[in-house]
């Protein structure tokens, strides 16, 4: 018995290992993302802009004083785009001033992040935006601020309520970036 036993494991040893093993790389959750689609929002603020459909529109509770800003509310992923407004009038709030703080904003992430990418554009409107795109283990991957220079300024920030590593996230953030990219494109200042 034990000469058959033998004989049996030695063909399973030579027969079981003609191919090499390779361990499979780790998976993640699959994430179904719908099509995008805009709504208007046009009333309570000083611009108008088109804001994810996914999304539901806040009042921001961090400063409540502010009735200007507001959060893009994402709660499908997990997510905020928090949109802080402010009015330039030359003299206590200078163009300057607003976006050396956006700027300074961004720039304190750079202790985690592996890289900080920045692009400017032009809105149909004719404004000027600026886009940080983030990577690495940071709080916040996207952030933008569109302004006419003279009196208006829009700032945008995307938030995670989750310590999930980003590489995990990166499907949520690619598909909240273009909404965000369409929201830029489409703000409009009322005056």
């Amino acid at each position: 018995m034990r000469k058959y036993l033998w004989i049996s494991l030695s063909l399973l040893g030579t027969v079981g290992c003609d191919k090499a093993y390779l361990p499979k790389p780790p998976g993640y959750n699959r994430i179904d993302l719908p099509e995008h689609s805009f709504q208007k929002l046009t009333e309570g603020y000083p611009y108008q802009l088109d804001y994810s459909s996914y999304s539901k529109v806040e009042v921001d509770s961090f400063n409540i004083q502010e009735d200007t800003w507001a959060n893009l509310n994402y709660p499908e992923f997990g997510a905020k785009v928090h949109l802080t407004y402010k009015q330039i009038d030359g003299k206590s709030v200078s163009f300057k001033q607003l976006s050396n703080d956006a700027f300074k904003l961004t720039s304190q992430h750079q202790v985690k992040a592996y890289g900080i990418e920045e692009g400017v554009f032009l809105t149909p409107e004719g404004y000027t935006g600026v886009v940080a795109e983030l990577t690495g283990e940071v709080p916040t991957q996207f952030q933008f601020f569109v302004t006419d220079s003279t009196k208006n300024f829009l700032r945008g920030a995307l938030y995670f309520n989750t310590a999930m590593k980003n590489d995990s996230l990166a499907p949520v953030i690619e598909f909240i970036k273009e909404d965000m990219a369409h929201l830029m494109n489409s703000v409009k200042f009322v005056d």
